[in-house]
């Protein structure tokens, strides 16, 4: 059986869980949620990049990704062209969206990924 590593574990999670070269990702919001909608997924993505880049991986080898919105019928539309801008065309990874209520009410969006290491 393979070894399991953990990174940037705390008390509740890890941001980021290895195992038998997959990289599984804990969900990731925006730190600064002030921000509209743009910009809170902007930072998603930005932190996405580095904890791809933290487990020794990258956005090319996503397998999947599930993001949760706050407002889909408001923000499906730009969320479908930031994401396309960020997401290598070559190496799309299967993705469902659903709108929920998020932990926090400031928060407009939440994405997981899973990715190759």
């Amino acid at each position: 059986m393979g070894n399991i590593e953990r990174l940037g574990t705390n008390a509740r999670l890890s941001r980021a869980v290895i195992f038998n070269g997959i990289v599984f990702l804990s969900g990731q919001a925006a730190d600064d949620r002030s921000q509209g909608f743009r910009g809170q997924l902007e930072q998603t993505l930005e932190k996405i990049d580095k904890c791809l880049a933290d487990a020794g991986t990258d956005k090319r080898r996503l397998l999947s990704a599930q993001i949760w919105m706050k407002d889909v019928a408001r923000d499906f539309g730009e969320m479908n062209e930031v994401w396309c801008a960020w997401v290598d065309p070559a190496c799309t990874p299967t993705r469902a969206t659903a709108q929920c209520e998020m932990a926090l009410p400031e928060i407009l969006i939440e994405i997981v990924v899973t990715a190759a290491q």
